[in-house]
């Protein structure tokens, strides 16, 4: 029986990582590992992988919004990156959530989250230990504190980072003067 269960387990596995390579966007980097669960899949980057995200360079507006499960202020906030997200789909911008979760608490409570808060922006998890190498080059001035998000226009290099919460008023405010 449970030689059945390691082979079921794998067998989702494989079905899941085909899902995944058949909706695998070729503009988006390549992550490292995948995690899924019930339908909801995880891609998940080192810096290194995940450092294209930052530095696009089409006509769009990007919102990338760094937070965790764990970080009550992030979780107050998300419901407004989701709106704009939402609100802006036809105008070329595109909301980014980058959790900073655990890779040992995805299956446990990240993908859990995303499943109860229906997310509909795309969500990648950034794990990589080397914080004090990596935050500095998202931003200098970020003390690596959460919520932080960093808004920028890919065509006009047109770009500012925020270690704060928003409203949905003052991020859509901001988004507003990105956009030509």
């Amino acid at each position: 029986m449970e030689t059945i269960a390691v082979n079921f387990r794998k067998a989702l596995s494989v079905v899941a990582i085909f899902i995944f390579a058949v909706g695998y966007s070729q503009s988006d980097p390549k992550p490292l590992e995948i995690f899924a669960q019930g339908g909801i899949t995880v891609n998940s980057y080192d810096f290194k992988s995940f450092a294209p995200y930052l530095n696009r360079t089409d006509d769009t507006v990007y919102v990338v919004n760094f937070w965790a499960t764990w970080c009550a202020p992030c979780i107050v906030e998300l419901p407004h990156f989701e709106k704009l997200g939402q609100a802006y789909k036809d105008k070329k911008v595109k909301v980014l959530l980058v959790s900073l979760d655990s890779k040992k608490n995805v299956e446990k409570s990240l993908i859990p989250f995303i499943r109860k808060k229906k997310l509909q922006s795309q969500y990648v998890l950034l794990s990589d230990p080397d914080m004090n190498g990596w935050i500095p080059k998202v931003d200098p001035d970020w003390s690596g504190a959460l919520p932080a998000t960093v808004i920028y226009n890919g065509s006009t290099g047109q770009r500012k980072f925020y270690e704060q919460s928003f409203t949905y008023g003052q991020l859509e405010s901001e988004v507003k003067s990105f956009i030509q």
